[in-house]
């Protein structure tokens, strides 16, 4: 990421600030006046709601903290034995004056942080999904009855299905680097006999809290128990979590003060980190920030760089993990949106280019317009599903673009824009250390977030629908804590969840869309991880037309394999050959039986193997194309190619041959 990349695309958000014009704030310099206010009247700690990434390996890389920027620049996201790293958060605290500017990040050398964690997956003692509760009559949410009613005293279900290892505090530099020290291990019970270890705690040399995740095991408490459901299996236990992150800060002179709260969730890991989702969940909650009246609304004329090209560049990627995003231009009839000289067209305000930037404009779906009035928005970008895929003939079967993301598609269509693309700028790609003091936190927030998908929630890849909802914060991104609730983490809202009750609570319970407890983020969604991770692939329908798609910047749907990228960069082969290759793309799932929402027979088989082979699927990352004088043309000057796939025969543990391509043809 250009260093204008950031600037240009960094929001002011969550810290009071006031909106700064967008010149000023591309322009501004890492060596910004201090505020002259240097008096410290709060805390906070960032990023507001971090994300960890369960993995098999004992490695681990830590979260994204340059918006933009992949975790890793390697693409190394599997350690050589076919596990996947783990993704660890690391927090920060930051320091404040009264009006709401940045100090300085606080750290181990000027006061001691206590750090405090409570996480817990409540899963099991949860509801069943079906569908998000909240889009009423244009689908209308689906009762759930409880996980395992097998169990139907809640006192016992608390003791039972609550996976609760309790608050854990750390303070200090340096602790538990690794992330394996079992002091520091955050370790509850399922079905009073499972021992489940959900996260571990560590500090760098910084005293900065980092949080290691799981490894993504599932497991079943009860022999001889099949999956059975893509979102709901009664036995069964993940190590998937949530909860909120404290610091209680002492400084020198003896002032403690409280930092104000983040949470931290653990989830599934992101199989092509480097591709963005459509809309993102930094989107999602950035929208409640506005509605809630927390942030000041951006106003036009937008900039392109920062409030269009966004949109353009997660279209031209999706070419690399869906065939949906390959064969858009086919038939939605826009150009490749990859092309510098068609982006370069975009980018131009000018009304010479008005007819174009119209006729793109109405590629995308409109979200007033109901698909089964006008069946051609089915059709529309991004082909992908939506939350009410139950209804056939709900406006929310596909996925609809929030409203003011496509209002700014729309005043771009309109030519109400700043031409400011200017993708030649001789920029170098930044650290977190050289993104200014100022905007640090926005940038710990957006990192964060961004690379998590912001829809459809039938439940999601990472979190779900209820993170929509200004119900469940404090401020800007910032989790809200209850101080109502049951202690032991349970939540009795009668034997069915009724969207009344998810929103108005049941007799003394509060309701489940409200200030949240340990648990309650991650407790909507499959049970355990992998089935709806790995069931959602891809939807079959009885037309001659490409399979939509669910979440593929996160679970990739069709790819381009190593083999074939191994044929590309082979300059032996005729440059037909090495075209076939290159356009040649392969499922995801291959191997995999069954994996697909209206799969045949095979389903559950290839939901019950995916507990066991999810470590093995392929990661997508970027590689270099062809560089030789032959190469042929059309081929880009990157890739995305998946790598590191191990076997699917689950009677082998090594990774498959690399192919026939010796490393001289290459």
């Amino acid at each position: 990421m250009r260093r204008r990349d950031f600037l240009a695309g960094a929001g002011v958000i969550g810290l009071g600030l006031p909106l700064i014009a967008r010149a000023a704030f591309a322009q501004t310099p890492a060596s910004a006046a201090a505020p002259a206010d240097q008096k410290v009247a709060r805390l906070a700690i960032y990023p507001p709601l971090g994300i960890c990434r369960v993995g098999s390996s004992a490695e681990f890389f830590y979260a994204p903290e340059v918006p933009g920027l992949p975790a890793l620049a390697d693409g190394a996201y599997k350690d050589g034995r076919d596990k996947l790293k783990k993704q660890a958060q690391r927090f920060r605290v930051y320091a404040f004056n009264a009006a709401g500017e940045v100090l300085r990040e606080v750290t181990a050398h000027e006061a001691t942080i206590e750090w405090s964690v409570h996480v817990a997956n409540t899963k099991g003692a949860w509801y069943g999904f079906n569908n998000p509760l909240d889009n009423g009559e244009l689908a209308p949410g689906l009762p759930g009855g409880p996980r395992n009613q097998a169990i139907t005293d809640w006192a016992q279900r608390a003791k039972m299905l609550v996976i609760d290892p309790g608050p854990q505090a750390i303070s200090g530099r340096g602790l538990n680097l690794a992330g394996d020290d079992p002091a520091h291990a955050m370790v509850g019970e399922f079905w009073g006999r499972e021992r489940v270890r959900l996260a571990s705690l560590g500090t760098d040399t910084q005293g900065r809290l980092v949080v290691f995740p799981g490894d993504g095991v599932a497991k079943s408490a009860i022999p001889n128990n099949p999956i059975t459901n893509f979102s709901d299996n009664d036995g069964w236990c993940d190590d998937w979590c949530d909860g909120p992150v404290e610091a209680r800060v002492t400084f020198a002179d003896g002032r403690m003060l409280e930092a104000e709260n983040a949470w931290v969730a653990s989830c599934g890991p992101d199989f092509a980190p480097e591709i963005p989702p459509f809309v993102s969940l930094y989107d999602v909650m950035r929208d409640v920030a506005f509605d809630a009246g927390w942030l000041p609304e951006t106003t036009a004329p937008y900039s392109f760089r920062r409030d269009i090209y966004p949109f353009f560049r997660a279209l031209a990627l999706m070419q690399w993990v869906a065939a949906a995003g390959a064969m858009a231009g086919q038939y939605v009839e826009v150009g490749d949106f990859s092309d510098p000289a068609y982006m370069r067209r975009l980018a131009d305000p000018s009304p010479e280019q008005a007819a174009l930037r119209a006729s793109v404009f109405a590629a995308f779906r409109d979200p007033e317009k109901d698909v089964s009035v006008e069946p051609e928005q089915q059709f529309k970008l991004p082909y992908m599903l939506g939350d009410g895929v139950n209804y056939a003939g709900s406006p929310l079967r596909w996925f609809r673009i929030p409203a003011r993301q496509y209002a700014l598609l729309k005043a771009w269509a309109e030519g109400n824009f700043v031409a400011d693309l200017d993708p030649d700028a001789p920029e170098p790609v930044i650290g977190f250390e050289q993104i200014p003091l100022a905007q640090q936190p926005e940038a710990l927030t957006r990192a964060a977030l961004a690379p998590c998908s912001g829809g459809a929630f039938h439940p999601g890849v990472e979190l779900t629908w209820v993170l929509r909802h200004k119900e469940l914060f404090r401020g800007p991104f910032r989790i809200a804590r209850s101080d109502k609730r049951d202690p032991r983490l349970i939540q009795n809202l009668g034997l069915l969840l009724t969207p009344e009750k998810a929103f108005a609570g049941y007799g003394d319970t509060p309701p489940a869309v409200a200030p949240q407890m340990p648990g309650d983020l991650t407790r909507w969604m499959g049970l355990p991880w992998q089935c709806d991770a790995f069931s959602c692939q891809q939807v079959q329908f009885s037309h001659d037309f490409v399979n939509a798609t669910w979440w593929p910047a996160l679970l990739p749907i069709d790819v381009l394999p190593e083999i074939n990228y191994r044929g590309v960069l082979n300059k032996n082969l005729p440059a037909e050959e090495r075209i076939k290759m290159f356009g040649a793309r392969v499922a995801w799932a291959r191997g995999a039986a069954g994996i697909g929402y209206h799969a045949n027979a095979s389903y559950t088989d290839g939901l019950n193997r995916m507990i066991y082979l999810w470590e093995r699927m392929g990661v997508v990352v970027s590689r270099p194309g062809p560089t030789d004088e032959g190469r042929p043309k059309g081929i880009p000057e990157t890739l995305f190619v998946e790598i590191d796939r191990g076997s699917m025969d689950l009677m082998l543990n090594g990774a498959p041959a690399p192919g026939p391509f010796a490393p001289d043809d290459l």
